[in-house]
């Protein structure tokens, strides 16, 4: 598995887990734990979820699925924006940690921007990490004006930008993921597939009938593209990760590129950071 290298000395792997709305029906607890387990297995060490998922169940259920292999995750949370700063900010990280069953966090995130100052949650994570509380901390949903603001309120110890980036969703590419590079921050891209919405009869078709995969495994391999982007996608059944994780292995050539690129342009003019 390739890694990618964190600001603070972390390395981690370039293909995680995303668990959002895992945790949220009991029929289907036993696949989504597999499906987690057997990412790990595979090196899919990485595991993104937030207190949002769910109100805490996510994090509740991660708890449990976790039980017995903590020790070989690299666990990543995100606080509500409202909570992002002060006692709030204390209390959120206080009750992610009980229901993860954990005693720290590997990295935390400002789920998206809020109305408490980008300097007040600076603040606050800095103060975890000093307390061994969080090995390193970053943000969400973030885009370039965003990101200045953070580094002028002294957010220069940033991790990481989560954002939302696959191949129909490229406005990253115009301004944001370069800045992020030359800053030395990783992006991790959320929906790296789209939730599965890619058009089924597109380039990704031909490329993938070249390489003996899937339009999925194309779409996911060409996020990862990038030695500085990491990808989270979720998959609650084991098949499913095992296909994911194939995809860290495919190599995509300049020809399948360029074929990408003609079906889904890059960006030429500044959009927007989307985010579902």
């Amino acid at each position: 598995m390739r890694k990618v290298l964190l600001p603070q000395g972390q390395s981690v792997p370039a293909l995680g887990q995303g668990t959002w709305r895992m945790g949220e029906k009991s029929s289907r607890r036993a696949a989504e734990i597999a499906a987690l387990r057997t990412g790990i297995d595979l090196g899919m060490t990485l595991i993104d979820t937030a207190e949002m998922y769910g109100e805490g169940a996510t994090e509740t259920f991660l708890g449990a699925a976790l039980d017995g292999i903590r020790d070989r995750v690299f666990l990543v949370s995100k606080v509500y924006p409202q909570n992002a700063g002060g006692r709030k900010l204390i209390n959120a990280w206080k009750a992610s940690l009980k229901r993860l069953h954990t005693d720290r966090l590997d990295l935390y995130l400002l789920h998206w921007m809020g109305d408490i100052p980008l300097a007040k949650t600076v603040a606050g994570m800095e103060a975890l990490q000093a307390a061994g509380k969080i090995r390193s901390w970053g943000v969400s949903n973030l885009d370039l004006a965003d990101m200045r603001d953070l580094e002028n309120a002294g957010g220069k110890a940033c991790a990481t930008d989560q954002i939302l980036y696959n191949v129909t969703r490229r406005g990253p590419e115009f301004d944001l993921l370069p800045a992020l590079a030359s800053k030395g921050i990783s992006a991790m891209a959320y929906s790296p597939v789209e939730q599965g919405r890619l058009p089924s009869d597109s380039a990704l078709q031909a490329i993938a009938d070249r390489h003996g995969a899937t339009p999925y495994q194309v779409a996911l391999a060409w996020v990862m593209r990038e030695k500085h982007v990491i990808a989270i996608p979720k998959a609650a059944n084991e098949k499913h990760v095992r296909e994911n994780r194939d995809a860290a292995d495919l190599t995509l050539t300049a020809e399948d590129l360029a074929a990408i690129d003609a079906a889904f342009p890059q960006p030429s003019r500044k959009t927007h950071l989307q985010m579902l």
